[in-house]
């Protein structure tokens, strides 16, 4: 279908502004122009609870809560490529998914790449998991329900965190949560081809944040987890797209070959979307639908009235 109208006109914005890509800006320079986007982040719901805490590593996370009583966690990662975003960055959007889904959301700042690259990140995000358990309490959380999320490069993260979990025989993860998800270094599909450049998230830029996340190292299935020799036994996977997006082909083929080793998969394609929608619901519509509706499916899976 044909771009939704909030979307054609961030289109004709970006045409307009002419910015260089992230690929021609430093990291520094980059970092500096995300946190300009602040604006279009949208204003998240006013919670019960919302609190700072640090891992045993040094991470600190943000837990989110709008109840009282033992609720399910989620672990959110948030987006930017590996190198941009942070806790603050993704303050609302783990807000109103905290609100919806019911559940408590603990948002991660992973240690970002190209100083901390493949598998740091990684790392960061599977020690969150490894201590809910001893931070049950405190958390007011169900270790025996976590659910793992993550937008774009968080996405990647959280399909990673949930195989290496299986692989280590790590904590049971209930579900996994891939918001138009990173899934690997493979740059010449349709929906890279058709939307190389000119609607936000560019093919030049996913070959920079790539870069930066791996350096000169091989791609592993930690990295690109479809190319995991098996991805039985996996938990169950909701997996948002969106239509106009680079990174489309690859979550909706990750869908498709989960569904091929017997995993429950639910697939939803926004179709007139443009990547980051979810992230940039003050400026996206859909944006607030979409974090509404992951978070009532969350809500049904984790079986919370």
């Amino acid at each position: 279908m044909p771009l939704h109208p909030q979307a054609e006109a961030f289109v004709a914005s970006l045409a307009e502004q002419n910015l260089p890509g992230w690929d021609a800006l430093s990291v520094q320079e980059a970092r500096q122009r995300f946190a300009t986007f602040e604006p279009f982040f949208g204003e998240g719901p006013p919670l019960s609870r919302v609190e700072d805490d640090v891992l045993s590593n040094g991470v600190s996370v943000r837990l989110y809560s709008n109840r009282s009583d033992l609720a399910p966690v989620v672990l959110y990662f948030h987006g930017g490529g590996w190198v941009l975003g942070s806790v603050a960055t993704h303050d609302a959007v783990c807000r109103r998914l905290a609100l919806h889904s019911g559940c408590t959301v603990v948002s991660v700042d992973y240690r970002r790449s190209p100083e901390h690259p493949f598998p740091g990140p990684i790392d960061d995000c599977y020690k969150a998991i490894e201590e809910v358990a001893d931070r049950a309490e405190a958390w007011n959380i169900d270790p025996t329900r976590i659910v793992v999320a993550g937008d774009s490069a968080g996405g990647q993260l959280a399909a990673a965190v949930t195989l290496r979990s299986r692989q280590e025989g790590g904590p049971f993860v209930s579900l996994q949560v891939l918001i138009y998800p990173v899934i690997e270094p493979e740059f010449s599909t349709e929906s890279y081809n058709r939307f190389a450049s000119g609607y936000g998230l560019t093919r030049a830029g996913m070959q920079w944040f790539w870069g930066h996340f791996l350096g000169s190292q091989e791609v592993t299935p930690l990295a690109s987890p479809i190319r995991a020799d098996s991805l039985a036994g996996l938990p169950p996977a909701v997996i948002v797209t969106a239509e106009y997006d680079v990174l489309r082909d690859e979550g909706e083929a990750y869908a498709d070959r989960l569904r091929q080793h017997g995993v429950d998969v639910e697939l939803e394609r926004y179709d007139g979307m443009l990547h980051g929608f979810v992230h940039f619901a003050g400026l996206f519509d859909r944006g607030v639908e979409a974090t509404e509706w992951i978070g009532r499916t969350i809500r049904r899976r984790m079986a919370l009235q």
